[in-house]
């Protein structure tokens, strides 16, 4: 029963911060949408946002890969969520690793202030590199789920967004057409000290 909508209408929990990541195609956006729907039918007041610069489906829902969708808030800083959530009791935010490193403080306050916080992101980048504040977050907060994809390659569970088009740049809006799940061998296929399955 940790978390659930029951027990923090009866206020019994005082805030928290859950966190949901995991590579590309895993799931991650697909999950918040079903928490925060759930807090929504046990008519909990919902605030969900998303940055702006993530436009791949819609400029003002967050969108799953399986096109389902919520109403969401589109916002420029972290620090404006504090602004935008007053009076509610279950705040989500999407796409958390394309915010600012104030990001973990700002889920902070939320849940010193009573408020469910449920966070969405990836937790590497296309290197395999911790990605923007998805890391701090893991670490403060009371629930972590790491869902996995399935890897293109193999079959195996996918762990890693492997870029599939020649970009450097850190930051790439893509789908399908830029990026592919795989496992951590299938990722590491070029090296020659990675141990194959």
């Amino acid at each position: 029963m940790l978390f659930s909508e029951q027990n923090y209408r009866r206020g019994e929990f005082c805030g928290s911060i859950e966190v949901i990541c995991g590579s590309m195609f895993s799931g991650k956006t697909e999950e918040l949408l079903r928490r925060l729907k759930r807090a929504q039918i046990a008519k909990l007041k919902v605030e969900i946002f998303k940055p702006r610069t993530d436009t791949r489906y819609d400029e003002n829902a967050v969108v799953s890969h399986d096109l389902n969708s919520i109403q969401s808030t589109p916002v420029d800083h972290s620090s404006t969520i504090l602004l935008l959530a007053p009076d509610v009791e279950v705040v989500g935010i999407d796409e958390a690793q394309f915010f600012d490193e104030n990001l973990p403080e700002v889920c902070n306050t939320l849940a010193n202030k009573g408020i469910r916080v449920i966070v969405a992101g990836l937790d590497m980048d296309f290197m395999g590199k911790p990605f923007g504040p998805v890391p701090a977050l893991m670490a403060i907060a009371e629930l972590v789920t790491k869902v996995n994809a399935v890897c293109v390659c193999c079959g195996a569970p996918a762990v890693y967004s492997y870029r599939t088009v020649a970009d450097e740049r850190k930051i790439l809006l893509g789908e399908k057409d830029s990026y592919e799940p795989r496992c951590r061998p299938c990722y590491h296929a070029h090296d020659d000290e990675v141990t194959r399955c």
